[in-house]
C-alpha cells in the first residue's frame, strides 16, 4: 500500500503550474497538477486511446475544450473524457487538479512530448 499527502508533496509555483506523478503502473496513472490563480494548461489532446478523469480537489477555474468551450470548475467537480478529446484547464483561484489516466494509455511518454511543445510544468 502506498500513502502520500498531496498537500505535503506538491506545492505551487509562480512561473508555471506544478506537476507531481502520484502513481504510475501498468494499471493506471495519477497526476496532481497545482495551478496558481491565472495559470493555464492550454487545450491539447493526446493521439492515443483511453480515457482520463479531471477532478478538482481545491479551488475554482474552468475546464477548457475545443472551439473555446468552457465548463465552470470548482472543488468536487469531475470531467471524464477520451484522451484524444481536446482538454485543458484555467485556474481562477489557486487550484489543485487530480488526473487519473486509464491503463490503455502511455501518456507519460506523451506528456514528455508535450513538454517539448510548450506544455511544460515547473
Amino acid at each position: 500500500m502506498k500513502h502520500l499527502n498531496l498537500y505535503e508533496e506538491n506545492d505551487f509555483a509562480e512561473k508555471a503550474f506544478k506537476k507531481l506523478l502520484v502513481h504510475d503502473s501498468p494499471y493506471f496513472k495519477i497526476i496532481n497538477f497545482n495551478f496558481k490563480a491565472g495559470q493555464e494548461l492550454p487545450v491539447h489532446n493526446h493521439d492515443i486511446e483511453g480515457q482520463l478523469s479531471l477532478v478538482i480537489i481545491e479551488g475554482e477555474g474552468e475546464f477548457l475544450g475545443k472551439d473555446n468551450a468552457t465548463i465552470p470548475a470548482k472543488a468536487g467537480d469531475v470531467v471524464i473524457s477520451e484522451i484524444s478529446e481536446p482538454h485543458g484547464l484555467r485556474a481562477k483561484t489557486d487550484l489543485r487538479l487530480l488526473v487519473t489516466i486509464d491503463p490503455q494509455s502511455t501518456v507519460g511518454a506523451d506528456l514528455q512530448e508535450d513538454s517539448a511543445s510548450g506544455l511544460t510544468a515547473e
